[in-house]
């Protein structure tokens, strides 16, 4: 039986992907890598077995701090190769982040094939620094191939779960026959794109809709509106059947959250995170409007007065929102977890 050790940590724009990875190799005997007191802990635990090292990033010019990041993470290598040797572990795969540093260079020192995927549109500066260190690097984006020069690519879009592909019960007291907007800010929430979208709440109530609103767990407000027809959320896990309901979403633009509305057809308004790495979530979601799917708000140009304006008007006009929903579905790709593992199986072979 092959071996996988897969190094996924921290996000759902990490963690989803690999988990959908795993699940279309049920013949591979497959260990975990991740970060203590990550969300990995809760998605991962009770599945494989997990692993973990303690890693971080590079923070700013404190040079006394990153030489202790650099002692950890020269620490984590050595660990991990060990690791590597006691469960006899035949290739390595990693979705990015910190983790993803240690996982490649211990299966480098130890001969085996690794294989990174990137998400992102610009891919991530683990990407960057240590692509030409894997067999492999799996683009969740095609045209991100032109940012890596030297390496492997190969376009394989990003997985999402396989409940995605299905269709999911909703048990939320939302009638079929009105219209749902999701508010998501991606797995931490988004305190910035909250307080935007409770300025707009009233008007779209007033239209009929129904708001499902994801406030994550760090927005002080998060109970300030109430409303029968206004359900505030900290989490809510099932997001395929949600999505799946949704005509509308208001989200920010991860690579796995875009994935997941266009395997749902789901029209949305992106605001990006403004202070993501290389602002890789606005060239994210750039593809999605450049294809009619979506519109694009940087956020700091974004008042309520608009986002209310701009979904009022999709709201009065079903037609423009089924068009989107269209160029949505136009850009899934619903086998790409399929394509991965078997890139995944390819590169063993080798």
């Amino acid at each position: 039986m092959v071996r996988l050790l897969i190094a996924a940590s921290g996000t759902g724009g990490h963690l989803f992907p690999a988990l959908a990875l795993a699940e279309n190799l049920p013949d591979y005997d497959i260990q975990w890598l991740g970060v203590p007191n990550r969300l990995e802990q809760t998605l991962v635990g009770d599945r494989y077995p997990l692993h973990t090292v303690a890693v971080e990033g590079f923070q700013g010019s404190s040079p006394v701090k990153n030489l202790q990041i650099f002692l950890r993470l020269v620490r984590a290598v050595f660990q991990v190769r060990r690791l590597i040797k006691e469960q006899q572990i035949d290739l390595v795969f990693t979705t990015g982040g910190y983790i993803a540093s240690p996982a490649i260079l211990a299966a480098r020192l130890q001969g085996i094939p690794a294989i990174i995927h990137e998400s992102n549109y610009i891919p991530g500066k683990v990407t960057k620094l240590l692509s030409r260190f894997c067999d492999t690097v799996a683009l969740g984006f095609a045209g991100t191939a032109k940012y890596l020069p030297q390496a492997n690519t190969q376009w394989v879009s990003t997985p999402v779960r396989s409940q995605f592909y299905t269709p999911q019960p909703l048990d939320l007291p939302i009638p079929e026959n009105v219209p749902l907007i999701v508010v998501v800010g991606g797995s931490q929430g988004a305190v910035s794109v909250n307080q935007l979208v409770r300025q707009c709440v009233p008007s779209w109530l007033e239209l009929g809709a129904y708001i499902v609103h994801l406030t994550g767990n760090n927005d002080p407000d998060a109970g300030s509106l109430t409303h029968p027809h206004y359900l505030a959320l900290p989490f809510y896990d099932n997001m395929a059947g949600l999505l799946q309901r949704a005509n509308l979403a208001v989200s920010r633009a991860g690579a796995g959250t875009l994935t997941e509305l266009a395997i749902t057809e789901t029209p949305a308004i992106l605001i990006p995170y403004p202070f993501a790495a290389e602002d890789h979530q606005t060239y994210n979601g750039r593809v999605f409007a450049e294809a009619g799917a979506a519109y694009l708000y940087p956020q700091k140009e974004l008042t309520a007065k608009v986002l209310e304006e701009v979904v009022v008007n999709l709201l009065k006009n079903p037609d423009q929102l089924q068009k989107m929903a269209q160029k949505t579905q136009e850009l899934a790709v619903i086998d790409s977890a399929q394509k991965l593992a078997e890139l995944v199986r390819e590169n063993y072979e080798l």
